[in-house]
């Protein structure tokens, strides 16, 4: 069998267009390379396909990546220069879907059972994503031991993640024309407590499992006003919290709650209106314990959200690891080098094959 070349096969994939709830076409593509292969059965689900081994090995590996990405940024046709490919998707995440493909067609005798797992609208809002289409069609396409992400780390190990939380906070006030402010109360001038609050927030850097995650909480969005010559009587903020793995939702809430409760009165409100859970980093995982000590990979916590926290709150050991840097995703400037998608292929061939 002749080798795979991933990084040439990273291209070929970036020159299928497939934003977000348009990945059809990339879906054939992986459908009509898969479903040949003897020693895979394959499912679709939608825009979701799984190649799955079922050999009855006694643990099972999964690999998963999502099949979107961001609008174009002038970036929709690969570009090739040396060993760097250019062009949207490059980092986020086709050289790790060329990994991954590239693996499942052509390690026939997997030391574990494998599951390859490439799914639909990752890059939007977390109700579209396919992972949940996948599980309530069938949930046991998804059941794993371990499930690696292909997500962009520049091949270190991102070891779970942090979770996000978003709340819109409105404060009230009473109109009033400017040149009588007296007789009113300005809600936008009320932001300047709430804005103390949060630029005095001390963070926490909470260790888990030797990994250092940092949370936040940030003014992200505001909203106000009515007219030049009017006092504002509303005011809208939007907040965002980035959770550590050692606090679940619940608990952050309440602290986030605490936090901005002193600059409130009764009529204001404030509304959590979006959150997803963290993951714990799950490094005692024999598997991927292995493949870290086998070939000296730095370790580091995720500060974004990703979805191992999907497979995490399945009690279901996840990582990102995978080629290219984050850093470049969803910009013009996004691509991933020849070394960075073989070094990755690599290292998950060695540990598909033996086990380390």
């Amino acid at each position: 069998m002749t080798e795979p070349n991933p990084f040439e096969l990273t291209s070929t994939l970036v020159a299928i267009p497939s934003v977000s709830f348009e990945e059809e076409a990339i879906v054939d593509f992986l459908h009509s390379r898969l479903e040949s292969v003897p020693w895979l059965e394959t499912s679709r689900i939608g825009n979701n396909l799984i190649a799955k081994t079922n050999i009855g090995k006694d643990s099972r590996l999964l690999l998963g990546g999502h099949t979107d990405t961001v609008p174009p940024n002038r970036n929709s046709e690969p570009r090739l220069e040396g060993d760097t490919l250019w062009g949207l998707g490059a980092a986020d995440m086709k050289g790790g879907l060329a990994v991954m493909l590239s693996l499942a067609e052509s390690i026939s005798e997997p030391t574990f059972d494998m599951s390859y797992v490439f799914y639909a609208r990752e890059e939007v809002a977390s109700e579209h994503s396919g992972l949940k289409e996948i599980e309530i069609s069938d949930p046991e396409l998804l059941s794993a031991d371990l499930a690696l992400l292909g997500e962009p780390t520049s091949g270190t190990v991102e070891a779970g993640c942090q979770g996000t939380m978003r709340f819109v906070l409105e404060l009230k006030g009473k109109r009033a024309h400017t040149a009588r402010p007296w007789m009113g109360l300005n809600a936008i001038h009320r932001l300047e407590e709430v804005l103390r609050i949060l630029n005095s927030y001390e963070e926490r850097n909470p260790v888990i499992e030797g990994c250092e995650y940092r949370e936040a909480l940030q003014a992200v969005h505001v909203d106000g006003g009515i007219a030049g010559n009017v006092v504002p009587d509303n005011v809208s903020l939007t907040i965002n919290h980035r959770v550590a793995p050692d606090r679940t939702l619940d608990e952050a809430e309440d602290f986030v709650r605490s936090l901005i409760s002193p600059a409130l009165a009764s009529e204001d409100g404030f509304e959590l209106v979006d959150s997803a859970p963290p993951a714990k980093p799950g490094l005692s995982n024999p598997m991927l314990a292995s493949m870290i000590g086998r070939h000296d990979l730095q370790v580091q916590a995720k500060l974004g959200w990703t979805d191992v926290a999907f497979f995490d709150q399945r009690g279901i050991p996840a990582a990102n690891f995978g080629p290219g840097d984050a850093t470049l995703a969803h910009t013009h400037e996004e691509r991933v080098t020849k070394p960075a998608v073989e070094s990755c292929y690599l290292v998950l061939k060695n540990l598909i094959e033996t086990g380390l």
